[in-house]
C-alpha cells in the first residue's frame, strides 16, 4: 500500500495568510519587531518557538525569555482571526485517493484537529503528527519519520506533498519523494534551492490530482 503525507497550511487548507497576519501583529506588540511576509513563509513547518527564537536570531534580539508571550499571543490571534477553507477540489482530492493518507504539520495538536475537523474531517486521514508528536519541527526529518512508522510503510512508498522550503529539505532527508504545491505563497522558486525535479511543481494543489491518483493506483 502506498501513501501521500500532506502538509496542512497552505497545502490543503488557505490558512498560512492568517498565520502571517497572526505572526505579525504577535511581534509587534510584545517586541516592536517587525515581521514580513516572505520571512514567515520561508520558515513555515518550524514549531511555534522555534520559529520565534529563529526571528529574534536574524533581528539580533535577545529577549529570549518572552519567546513563549509571542506565542502565546500570536495563537490566540490566529484562532480569532482564522476563517479556514480547503482549496479549491482538495477535499474531492482526499476524499477519492484510494492509499493511506497522513497530515504533518507544525502546528499544535488541538489547533490541527480542530482545523482539519472543520474542513475535511479526521477520519479522512488515517495518521496526523503535530508539533505535540516531536520534538524537532522541519527542516528535522523526525515528523515524516514518525508518520511513515505509523502508517507502517517505508519512505519509498510515500510521497510527501508541500508548500514550503523546510518541508522539502525534511522529506528529502527522510528519503522521501516530494511534490510541490505552490497555491498562493509570495515565494519563488529560488527559494526551494532543495528542488531537483522541476516536472513536480504544481501551480494549485488541485492540480496535482492525477499524479496523486496515479500514484497511490
Amino acid at each position: 500500500m502506498r501513501g501521500v503525507i500532506f502538509d496542512l497550511d497552505g497545502v490543503l487548507v488557505d490558512s498560512m495568510p492568517y498565520h502571517y497576519k497572526a505572526w505579525k501583529i504577535a511581534f509587534k506588540e510584545v517586541t516592536n519587531i517587525e515581521v514580513d511576509e516572505r520571512g514567515i513563509y520561508l520558515l513555515e513547518g518550524m514549531r511555534g518557538n522555534d520559529l520565534i527564537k529563529k526571528i529574534f536570531e536574524q533581528k539580533n534580539y535577545d529577549n529570549y525569555s518572552i519567546a513563549q508571550k509571542v506565542n502565546e499571543r500570536k495563537n490566540k490571534i490566529f484562532k480569532d482571526i482564522l476563517t479556514p477553507r480547503t482549496f479549491d477540489d482538495v477535499k474531492e482530492l482526499i476524499e477519492h485517493l484510494k492509499c493511506t493518507k497522513a497530515v504533518v504539520s507544525g502546528s499544535a495538536r488541538k489547533d490541527v484537529e480542530v482545523l482539519i475537523d472543520r474542513t475535511f474531517g479526521k477520519n479522512n486521514f488515517d495518521v496526523i503528527i503535530t508539533a505535540d508528536d516531536i520534538d524537532r519541527g522541519k527542516p528535522d526529518p523526525i515528523a515524516f519519520i514518525t508518520a511513515l512508522n505509523r502508517m507502517k510503510i517505508d519512505a519509498v512508498e510515500a510521497i510527501v506533498v508541500e508548500n514550503a522550503p523546510l518541508g522539502v529539505e525534511a522529506a528529502i532527508k527522510a528519503g522521501l519523494q516530494y511534490i510541490i504545491v505552490l497555491n498562493n505563497t509570495p515565494l519563488q522558486m529560488k527559494d526551494f534551492k532543495f528542488i531537483t525535479d522541476y516536472d513536480r511543481i504544481f501551480e494549485e494543489t488541485k492540480y496535482a490530482t492525477k499524479f496523486l491518483q496515479t500514484w497511490c493506483g
